[in-house]
């Protein structure tokens, strides 16, 4: 049976409006989103019993590094999410730094392939330590995702999040940079994902 045009044109109507109310849904949830990422270099000077470095963004290495040797923000490191191959002595080149003394304090973890893995490798090896503190090293796009995830799998360990700023990221005009722009909109939509995923036993039960 065909349809009336002018049932056509409600259910159109209807659809548009559905469309345009997740629209604007998503973008004000995609602005509260980008008011939570650091966009300034963070300092918290207290010390915890490790620093985690997560793999996969610039910098994110060199400044673990940092703080586990000129800071001394804590007497281990743990770099989750290392390409399985990679050693310990080649990630220390790439950042050109000298470490030959610390590197009994530095352990590598190759299980992790995403934020969730990096949570519960750092979790495994924090529990085999006997640690309960860290001081979280992500890129700063990636902070809100990677502290959900955390908190998620350790919600008894202290966690400080320390947020590395590239220099794109600083000044008020990087989301004029579509780079960067497509980078953070896609981390929101991996966060909205995580919040779901977190939901489902709840929604399931």
């Amino acid at each position: 049976m065909t349809q009336s045009p002018s049932l056509f044109r409600s259910k159109l109507r209807s659809m548009f409006i559905i469309l345009s109310l997740l629209f604007v849904t998503w973008a004000i949830g995609f602005f509260e989103f980008v008011n939570r990422i650091p966009f300034l270099p963070q300092m918290n000077l207290s010390k915890t019993n490790a620093i985690i470095v997560l793999t996969g963004g610039s910098g994110r290495l060199n400044e673990g590094l940092k703080l586990l040797d000129e800071y001394e923000l804590a007497d281990h490191l743990f770099i989750s999410g290392v390409a399985k191959g990679v050693d310990l002595q080649t990630l220390v080149q790439l950042t050109q730094r000298n470490l030959q003394d610390l590197t009994c304090c530095i352990s590598v973890g190759y299980k992790a392939d995403n934020t969730a893995g990096n949570a519960k490798e750092t979790h495994d090896w924090m529990k085999n330590k006997g640690f309960t503190s860290m001081r979280l090293v992500t890129s700063n796009y990636h902070m809100p995702r990677s502290m959900v995830e955390f908190s998620r799998v350790m919600p008894n360990s202290y966690i400080i999040p320390h947020a590395v700023v590239t220099e794109d990221f600083r000044g008020p005009h990087w989301w004029k940079k579509t780079r960067l722009l497509k980078i953070v909109a896609s981390e929101y939509n991996k966060l909205l994902i995580t919040y779901l995923a977190g939901l489902w036993p709840t929604i399931g039960s």
